[in-house]
């Protein structure tokens, strides 16, 4: 257990070396093999500068185009969402303006993401499991479970451990590669992209791979050539096995059993645990803001009320060891500390959050994260403030996205 010294401020090689220097045994590349991604930079302003540059107009029809790279329309807000430097409803705002068509489609991004987290709000690890389905019993092949001699899963190999960032499209179409194609269980496909994506969470990851893979549907998601040469035009040209295609026409998938989904997930008995405090919970006074990787940006509800108390954030070592994450997501991770470290006192630990932080008075923003939950259950939170949410968690049915959108608010139901 130590306090780690500061990360230096705006520096890319920099935040590169501390992350070495500090982390380095922890990561998936070792020492050695630390960068940062190429695509993206952590922090505030990077995030600030992301949403100011945003606009959705045609993106109902650019979301899913994946090569050439200049024909996406997907936005790349994701990893400051995930780490809360953007919230949904920062984003849900700004598309406002757009055309009824793309704001539609983009707010359906952003409800998805919503469902995603509530529903990892309601099962916590449970969400690692078949929800309504088994996989479909697909003979493993034995083999890479995405062959680099395809040209299609080999760009998108090279983007994901390269930036740490994947397309929608393409991210269905690695994960029905590993599953579907290749018989490789879906749980260590999700754990390889948990490990490189820099928006990686066991919320939307986990979801995503279970809705692909049919676990959570009973519909599995057919990846074919046929995507490739709508989305990708021209790139089955410079495959080497563009006349002897693995994935030529669509697989006939077998249905998976059916599984009795948790019981949660039918009915919440308690929406209100589920979703956290819905005004500020304050037993006392706070000495520190403890911070999240859930929860790093400038809005953070404890962070904003409490500005003359200093920071502190944990790196669980025990976590990272088994994590095993790539250095680009510790990169990102410190590049937003360190801007953090520009602004405000800021503590940064490596080791047992529960020793560390044990003995402090926390002033902390309620997450809904089940590790969390358990930690602030036996830590010293005496001023909790309220998540965020773009909608609060109800009770009803969330057993498919359809299901819980009905069960909502109308102007969020509605989206447009």
């Amino acid at each position: 257990m130590s306090r780690l010294p500061a990360i230096p401020p705006r520096d890319p090689a920099a935040a590169e070396r501390w992350v070495a220097e500090h982390l380095g045994h922890l990561a998936l590349e070792g020492a050695e093999g630390i960068r940062r991604s190429p695509a993206f930079r952590g922090g505030q302003s990077a995030a600030d500068a992301a949403i100011e540059e945003l606009d959705v107009r045609g993106y109902a029809g650019t979301r899913n185009e994946v090569w050439p790279v200049d024909r996406r329309g997907a936005t790349r807000l994701s990893p400051y969402i995930r780490h809360g430097l953007l919230t949904l409803q920062d984003v849900w705002g700004r598309a406002e303006a757009a055309p009824a068509r793309d704001r539609g489609k983009f707010r359906d991004e952003l409800l998805w993401q919503e469902y995603a987290r509530h529903v990892y709000a309601r099962l916590g690890t449970a969400s690692a499991v078949p929800l309504r389905h088994e996989a479909p019993p697909v003979p493993s092949t034995d083999g890479d479970p995405w062959p680099r001699e395809m040209a299609c899963v080999d760009l998108c190999r090279v983007e994901l451990r390269r930036d740490g960032w994947l397309v929608n499209q393409t991210r269905m179409w690695m994960a029905s590669q590993w599953a579907l194609r290749s018989g490789a269980p879906w749980q260590d496909g999700e754990d390889a992209f948990f490990r490189h994506l820099l928006d990686g969470s066991r919320a939307a990851n986990r979801l995503g791979w279970q809705w692909t893979v049919g676990t959570a549907t009973g519909r599995p998601y057919g990846f074919s050539r046929w995507q490739v040469e709508k989305r990708a035009p021209g790139l089955c040209a410079s495959c080497a096995l563009r006349d002897r295609c693995p994935v030529e026409r669509f697989p006939d998938l077998p249905k998976g059993a059916d599984v009795a989904p948790p019981e949660v997930l039918r009915r919440d008995p308690d929406p209100a645990a589920t979703g956290g405090p819905e005004l500020v919970v304050r037993e006392g006074e706070p000495d520190a803001v403890w911070l999240t990787a859930e929860s790093l940006g400038s809005s953070d509800p404890a962070l904003a009320a409490r500005p003359e108390l200093p920071v502190v954030f944990v790196l669980d070592e025990d976590r990272l060891r088994g994590w095993r994450l790539s250095g680009k997501r510790l990169v990102f991770l410190a590049e937003t500390l360190a801007e953090i470290g520009e602004h405000r006192e800021l503590e940064v630990h490596l080791g047992s959050p529960r020793r560390v932080l044990a003995g402090r008075r926390l002033a902390a923003t309620w997450t809904p994260v089940p590790g969390w939950r358990r930690l602030a259950d036996r830590l010293s939170v005496v001023e909790a403030h309220p998540w965020p949410w773009l909608t609060r968690p109800h009770g009803r049915s969330a057993r498919s996205f359809s299901a819980w959108r009905k069960a909502l608010p109308a102007d969020r139901a509605r989206g447009a």
